[in-house]
C-alpha cells in the first residue's frame, strides 16, 4: 500500500473488512505505515458512514485517503453508490471468505466495485473451508480471468453433481488445473513457515460503543468520581468496586444499583467474539479458548457458541467457579481429546491456572481481572509443552474505556489492585 502511494499509483484505499477487524487496521496503520495517509472507519448508521467517507473525500492535504468499512455494510443503499464514487484505486477484502457466496449482496457489491478498481488483494487463512467452490466468489473480484464471471460455468468445470435432481456437489474434478490457476495470482504463508513471527502474538479488536452505550458509560463514570470524592478516604477497594462496574458494562452488563443480577445492555463484545467464533471455528476449523472475568459473561459466551456450534453439530464446554473441582478434569479433557469439542470458556479466575488447553493455539480475551499475575498465567494454558503451533491472543477491547487502562497496566506487568489508590483519577479519565 506504502509503496503504491509512494510510486504514484494510489490515491485512494478502500479496505473491507469483518466488523471486529475494522478498527484492526487503523492501529496498524498508526504502528507500521511509514507514508502520509488519513484514515476512516465507516462503522454505525448511515448517516454517520457517508459524513465519515464525505470527510475523508474533502481531507485537503496530499495524503493516501484510506475508508475502511464492514462487509456486511458495502451493499447497503446509499453506501454502495458512496463507494462507488469513492473510487477506490486499490480494494483490500480482508477475511475474504466472507464473500464466498456469489450471490449475497455483499458478494456482488463487493464484484462490481472490484470490476472498477484498478488494484485489487484478498487476504484470508481459510479462503477454501468445506467446498472447493468457495474460490469462485473471491477470485472473481480478485480477478475473473482466472475463473470467468459465470459461477455455473465454473461449477460445470470442477464440480461433480449428484443427489436431488442433481443440484448438489458430490465431488470434484480437475483439482489439478483448478489449484494450478489459484495459485497463479496466490502466495501462501503458513504460520510455521513464518520463521521471524513470534511464538506469541497479541492482537486487540477493538469494539465501538453505541451513542446511547457511551452515554450510559459516561454516566457511570461521573457517578464513581463523585462518589470517591464525596466517601471520604479513598481505598483500593472502593476504587476496584467502581473500576469492577465500569468493567461489566464494556462487557455488556448494566449492573443495576436494586437488581440482584447484572442484566445485558449491550453485544459489542459479543459480536465481535461471534467474527473470532465464524472465521476460526466454523470456517478455520480450529479450536479456540476464550477467557472472561465474570460468570455472565461466560454463560453468555457458552450460549453464542452453542448455538453457532450446534449448527454443525460440534460442541463447546465450560469451566467457571460454580463447576464442581471434580468435574474439571475431565471437561478439560473432553476439549483435548473430542474433535467435536471446539470451543473452551473459562472464567480467568477459576480456569485461568493449573490445566492444559493446547488443542488450541489461539485464546481470546473476552475481559481480563486486574491482577498481572493471573492474566500472565492464563497466557500459559495454551502456551506451554505439547503445544506444537505458535499462539495467538486476541484481546476484545471497548475503545476509550476502563478497558484500554487495565491493557496498558498489564502491559508494565502491574498489578492494578496496587497501585489505584495513588492516582485514582486518572483511571475514570
Amino acid at each position: 500500500m506504502g509503496a503504491g502511494y509512494k510510486m504514484g499509483h494510489l490515491r485512494r484505499v478502500l479496505i473491507v473488512a469483518p466488523t471486529s477487524v475494522c478498527a484492526v487496521w487503523p492501529q496498524e496503520l498508526a504502528a507500521y505505515a511509514d507514508f502520509q495517509y488519513t484514515a476512516r472507519t465507516l462503522l454505525g448508521d448511515k448517516k454517520h458512514r457517508l459524513k465519515e467517507l464525505g470527510d475523508l473525500v474533502a481531507f485537503p492535504f496530499p495524503h493516501l485517503k484510506v475508508a475502511v468499512i464492514n462487509v456486511e455494510g458495502v451493499w447497503r443503499d446509499g453506501i454502495f453508490e458512496a463507494l462507488q464514487a469513492f473510487d477506490a484505486d486499490l480494494i483490500i477484502c480482508d477475511e475474504s471468505q466472507r464473500i464466498k457466496t456469489f450471490d449475497a449482496a455483499q458478494s456482488k457489491a463487493m464484484h462490481r466495485l472490484g470490476d472498477q478498481a484498478r488494484y485489487k488483494l484478498i487476504l484470508s487463512g481459510t479462503p477454501v473451508q468445506n467446498d472447493a467452490m468457495d474460490i469462485f466468489s473471491q477470485y472473481r473480484f480478485l480477478d475473473p480471468t482466472i475463473f470467468g464471471r459465470n459461477y455455473y460455468t465454473f461449477r460445470s468445470r470442477y464440480a461433480v453433481m449428484g443427489g436431488f435432481n442433481k443440484k448438489q456437489v458430490v465431488g470434484y474434478r480437475d483439482m489439478d488445473e483448478l489449484i494450478r490457476k489459484e495459485h497463479s495470482i496466490a502466495y501462501r504463508v503458513t504460520k510455521e513457515e513464518a520463521v521471524d513471527l513470534p511464538e506469541q502474538t497479541f492482537e486487540n479488536r477493538m469494539v465501538a460503543l453505541g451513542k446511547k452505550e457511551r452515554g450510559i458509560y459516561n454516566q457511570l463514570k461521573r457517578e464513581s468520581v463523585a462518589q470517591l470524592e464525596d466517601g471520604g478516604q479513598v481505598t483500593a477497594t472502593t476504587v476496584l468496586t467502581r473500576l469492577l462496574r465500569l468493567q461489566q458494562f464494556t462487557g455488556g452488563f448494566l449492573v443495576e444499583d436494586d437488581a440482584t443480577k447484572p442484566q445485558l445492555a449491550s453485544r459489542g463484545k459479543l459480536d465481535a467474539l461471534a467474527d473470532i467464533l465464524h472465521d476460526y471455528v466454523i470456517e478455520g476449523r480450529k479450536k479456540l479458548v476464550v477467557f472472561a472475568r465474570f460468570i455472565p459473561e461466560v454463560m453468555e459466551i457458552i450460549k453464542l457458541a452453542s448455538a453457532m456450534l450446534g449448527k454443525a453439530g460440534k460442541k463447546c464446554v465450560a469451566i467457571y467457579g460454580d463447576i464442581p473441582k471434580e468435574q474439571r478434569g475431565d471437561i478439560v479433557k473432553q476439549f483435548q481429546t473430542d474433535p467435536d469439542t471446539m470451543v473452551f470458556a473459562g472464567q480467568i479466575d477459576t480456569a485461568g491456572t493449573g490445566i492444559t488447553l493446547t488443542a488450541a493455539d489461539t485464546c481470546v480475551y473476552y475481559s481480563v481481572n486486574f491482577n498481572y499475575a493471573t492474566y500472565s498465567q492464563s497466557l500459559s494454558r495454551i502456551h506451554r509443552i505439547g503445544q506444537k503451533n505458535r499462539c495467538t491472543y486476541i484481546h476484545l477491547v471497548t475503545e476509550k474505556t476502563v478497558d484500554e487502562t487495565i491493557l496498558r497496566s498489564l502491559a508494565r506487568k502491574e498489578d492494578l489492585a496496587k497501585t489505584v489508590v495513588d492516582d485514582w483519577r486518572r483511571l475514570f479519565d
